[in-house]
């Protein structure tokens, strides 16, 4: 009786085999669907079958087709164009090299974008985090097994990019990246408040950044970049100032401001009325009964960068 017959899976060299999908990125050889990309329309050539297996999200839109398209998804023949002038070329060709290689070419200027991307097309292994890191070098190929997107983010954090990734952070539920930015925030604040990306917040996020103990600027300076955040967004909205700052302004220490410092934001607020009377009233209340008579305790708690005022002293809970 002959002896029963065994198999093994052999593995090839996956460097390899990951270089020689790479050249099928974008190559209109044995193409068979077309991207049309961003405002500068540039065409992505891609094959459906690698598309449709690595991405739930893809295999939906190439089996209903183009508009107006009458190929079936059984079809041989090229498929599309797709549009997709949302998206910066870049950006998709990130995450099309990523569904072919595994691995994603990555910069600073597209990593937020691509992170946005992944969300979108499902490609949680794109966007999930990793302990390891390939920080050096810029742009970086980031493989699975060394570490991804968000990490990525967080190992090239700068002033001018961590407003713009708290609010990716947040709008797509990465609690980590959030708390990453919280604290990138908290070391450089007085910088931070002065960038492009800090104005463009969403009042939900502004108010978080906001409720922190740990800010490293005066609470003056934070008043007034939060004057010049609601005035942006009041533009950008076309809605009133004390509208749109309804729920930032909440989280204001105003009772840490000196009397002299009071008295002019009380003659500034006239002008645009970007906070309300009452907090304002009850700031002025805890100076004249020496505490923070009818103030939220938090509001009297002195941020790392609030500068001192002879009245903290007064505002202390524990104090005797």
């Amino acid at each position: 009786m002959a002896a029963p017959c065994s198999a093994r899976s052999l593995q090839g060299e996956a460097a390899a085999f990951t270089a020689a999908l790479r050249t099928l990125v974008n190559n209109p050889q044995f193409s068979d669907v077309t991207f049309v990309v961003g405002r500068e329309q540039q065409k992505v050539f891609a094959h459906r079958c690698v598309l449709a297996c690595r991405c739930q999200a893809f295999r939906g839109m190439l089996s209903q087709g183009p508009p107006g398209s009458e190929d079936s998804p059984s079809s041989i023949s090229p498929q599309g164009p797709f549009i997709l002038g949302n998206v910066q070329p870049e950006v998709f060709l990130a995450v099309i090299e990523f569904l072919y290689t595994n691995s994603v070419t990555l910069n600073s200027h597209i990593a937020l974008e691509v992170l946005t991307s992944s969300v979108e097309y499902g490609l949680q292994d794109l966007c999930k985090e990793s302990p390891d890191a390939i920080t050096h070098g810029c742009p970086v190929v980031i493989w699975l097994d060394d570490a991804l997107c968000i990490k990525f983010i967080k190992d090239t954090l700068s002033v001018e990019q961590v407003c713009e990734a708290l609010q990716a952070a947040v709008t797509y539920g990465q609690t980590d990246l959030q708390q990453h930015c919280l604290a990138f925030i908290e070391g450089c604040t007085a910088a931070v408040v002065r960038t492009q990306g800090f104005h463009e917040l969403s009042d939900v996020v502004l108010a978080r950044v906001l409720r922190s103990d740990r800010l490293a600027v005066d609470e003056l300076d934070l008043v007034q970049a939060v004057r010049e955040w609601a005035h942006v967004s009041s533009a950008v909205l076309e809605r009133p100032v004390s509208e749109v700052a309804a729920l930032p302004v909440q989280e204001l220490r105003l009772p840490l401001l000196a009397p002299s410092e009071l008295a002019t934001l009380e003659r500034q607020n006239q002008r645009d009325l970007l906070i309300p009377a009452e907090s304002i009233a009850a700031a002025w209340r805890s100076h004249a009964l020496k505490k923070g008579s009818g103030v939220p305790s938090h509001l009297c708690q002195p941020r790392r960068g609030t500068r001192p005022r002879d009245h903290h002293r007064h505002l202390d809970p524990h104090a005797k």
